[in-house]
């Protein structure tokens, strides 16, 4: 059997690589993939703590998680059309007016 030890060093690894994306990219897309991979780092450690202390209340917090990505991804990916459209670039140095 696998420790949740392994599961939560997963998890650090995972959210780090994440932060290092947003902190480091300058396509909108790829910071976009890295909040994903950051949040996906969250769900693997709620449901390795819920599953290390047996109860279910981490795997409820995964689904309200999982909605928020889902929101987040049909809204952000919208708002990056638009800005495409507008100025045919996903670079966010240029984002920082938004001014059209």
């Amino acid at each position: 059997m696998i420790s949740v030890n392994y599961f939560l060093v997963l998890s650090a690894i995972l959210f780090s690589i994440g932060v290092f994306g947003v902190l480091t990219r300058k396509n909108a897309i790829v910071v976009f993939m890295c909040v994903e991979l950051m949040l996906n780092a969250v769900n693997l450690t709620f449901i390795a703590l819920s599953r290390h202390l047996g109860n279910m209340d981490g795997q409820i917090f995964v689904f309200f998680v999982m909605a928020v990505a889902a929101a987040e991804a049909a809204v952000g990916l919208a708002l990056m059309i638009t800005f495409f459209r507008n100025r045919e670039t996903l670079d966010i140095d240029d984002a920082n007016t938004l001014k059209w």
